[in-house]
């Protein structure tokens, strides 16, 4: 049975796969795990609880049975702007719908927090179309650069 819920600490490595097996696909023949490791410590999900759970934010895992394969976060930007984060789903999870149920148990969980916005980055839109779809499908708008990542996309939704 598919479900979405609280990721919990035996979960964390499955989710980290999940990250970095994504991203590595949607960056084929451009980036390796060596250089993924090098841009990305996954120091948010190994530090799950101290990242997101003990500062207004969740991270939520969809499983398959036992098995993690998707993740989707809310992290606190500030008081009333809070952040999309780690929305990744495996190929075989996505266009049924799971992104949109996720997308909207994360909206809620960010408005009873008290956010008013969210915000997002994605790495590249010509690499992620259906990442982008989405996003505009869940009324998220095109803002200028929040931040300093090496993301080229930054969107935004009022909850």
């Amino acid at each position: 049975m598919i479900e979405i819920r609280p990721i919990q600490r035996h979960q964390i490595e499955q989710a980290k796969q999940i990250v970095m097996g994504v991203s590595l696909e949607i960056w084929q023949g451009v980036l390796t795990e060596a250089d993924f490791r090098r841009l990305d410590s996954m120091s948010d999900i190994e530090n799950v609880q101290s990242h997101y759970f003990d500062n207004r934010g969740t991270f939520l895992v969809l499983v398959d049975g036992e098995q993690v394969v998707g993740t989707g976060a809310i992290r606190r930007f500030d008081d009333q702007i809070c952040e999309l984060k780690r929305m990744w789903f495996l190929k075989e999870y996505r266009g049924q719908g799971l992104g949109w149920k996720m997308a909207q148990m994360l909206f809620d969980f960010a408005r009873q927090a008290g956010y008013w916005k969210v915000r997002l980055d994605l790495a590249n839109d010509e690499r992620q179309p259906q990442a982008l779809k989405l996003y505009r499908k869940l009324d998220f708008y095109p803002i200028e650069r929040y931040n300093d990542s090496s993301c080229t996309v930054f969107m935004e939704k009022i909850l």
